[in-house]
């Protein structure tokens, strides 16, 4: 089977749910078809993760991808858009790195409002169940985040993650 016919299978049958748990927790979760340690380095390697992250319906292009991902490490993403004459720069530290199976990171360019993210690698057979928690400080920063648009491109994000995966995984023989 070619890979966009997987990709299109692959479309159809993982759904991304995007729901808030709590007043400050917003959760994601998706099915992708691999192995836990495929999805999870396609979140760890700076050229993977910058292959598919950005949701191009927004406009938004990657400028630079820096990351360390160890405990104690530091990401930097650095973001242009054409309504925007300054990049946009996302930053923070890793909390946890157990590889192959979960992740947290801090997002401080939020400053006090920003984000603790969680995102845990769960292999299921052929398949990799993956949970991003963003854990936001108060309600009202999550309610921003959710006003600004910021947390609407999670199920776009995914779905070309889902993408992504189907030539990464026939690149290495999953």
């Amino acid at each position: 089977m070619d890979a966009k016919r997987e990709s299109e299978r692959t479309a159809m049958k993982n759904r991304t749910t995007v729901e808030r748990k709590s007043d400050r927790e917003l959760v994601v979760t998706r099915a992708f078809n691999g192995p836990a340690h495929i999805v999870f380095e396609a979140w760890t390697k700076p050229e993977l993760f910058k292959r598919w992250w950005v949701p191009k319906s927004c406009g938004l292009s990657l400028l630079s991808c820096e990351m360390d991902v160890r405990v104690g490490g530091t990401y930097r993403l650095v973001f242009s858009h054409p309504a925007s004459q300054e990049p946009m720069a996302f930053f923070g530290r890793y909390n946890e790195v157990r590889p192959h199976s979960r992740l947290v990171w801090t997002n401080d360019e939020g400053g006090e409002d920003g984000a603790v993210t969680t995102v845990t690698f769960e292999e299921r057979g052929a398949e990799t169940l993956v949970v991003l928690r963003d854990l936001y400080p108060s309600k009202e920063a999550l309610d921003a985040a959710i006003a600004s648009g910021s947390t609407s491109g999670f199920s776009e994000t995914f779905d070309q993650l889902d993408e992504f995966l189907v030539t990464l995984g026939d690149s290495v023989g999953r």
